[in-house]
């Protein structure tokens, strides 16, 4: 930036980069800059989904990228996903947590949609009760014939 100087945004918040571009400002030229950043894309921040999703893979984290948003961006949830078993693991410092989420009880209002940051990875577990469920669906056309046997 011609008046700001040189600055690094490598990773930086949208805030953090609008803070250092007014210090930056203020020493030199301006007053009372106003600055706003806005981020058009990021390719270097990524969260992981994996498990039961339609597509499981590496997705790009926005400002504001929430549980929900990443499991929308994975094309939602398999036939066989658990909404109450859904996992994040998150790295803080050297120390790794993991939050056990329900994403009925987040669809249903009961706690709020939890934020989602680069290096996430999102596990969504499968239920083999709906595999069970489904086996014994198609089954049913089966069971629910006729009984025919052959007599000699």
């Amino acid at each position: 930036m011609p008046l700001a100087g040189t600055i690094d945004a490598r990773g930086k918040t949208a805030e953090e980069l609008a803070q250092a571009i007014d210090t930056a400002l203020r020493a030199r030229y301006v007053r009372k800059p106003e600055v706003t950043v806005n981020i058009k894309s990021s390719v270097s921040q990524v969260v992981t989904i994996d498990g039961q999703v339609v597509e499981p893979g590496l997705y790009p984290v926005t400002n504001q990228m929430t549980l929900m948003r990443v499991i929308a961006s994975a094309k939602g949830l398999s036939e066989f996903a658990r909404q109450d078993d859904v996992v994040i693991l998150r790295t803080v410092g050297n120390q790794r947590m993991a939050g056990l989420y329900n994403v009925d009880a987040i669809r249903r209002g009961a706690y709020n949609d939890p934020p989602v940051f680069a290096n996430d990875v999102i596990i969504v577990g499968d239920s083999p009760q709906r595999r069970l469920f489904r086996d014994f669906v198609s089954l049913s056309p089966l069971l629910a014939a006729p009984l025919i046997a052959v007599l000699q």
